[in-house]
């Protein structure tokens, strides 16, 4: 599997903001999102074939960014 460099960044800064909220999502949204814009990202630039165990597959972050837009 390649790692996708870019999602390193997101993904720790989403786990650390669970951490400290005691896994609390709703206090951790701005990360969240970032995480999912930059997993989008990342299948768009490898027409759906990016791989990363920080992101859900490429139908369920489109979904989610829709729903939270």
């Amino acid at each position: 599997m390649t790692v996708h460099r870019p999602l390193v960044f997101p993904a720790c800064n989403l786990q650390t903001c669970l951490n400290k909220n005691t896994y609390a999502p709703d206090k951790c949204s701005k990360q969240m999102r970032d995480l999912y814009v930059c997993c989008a990202r990342m299948y768009d630039e490898t027409n759906d074939k990016g791989e990363s165990t920080a992101c859900p597959l490429p139908s369920v972050t489109r979904k989610w960014l829709k729903a939270h837009p």
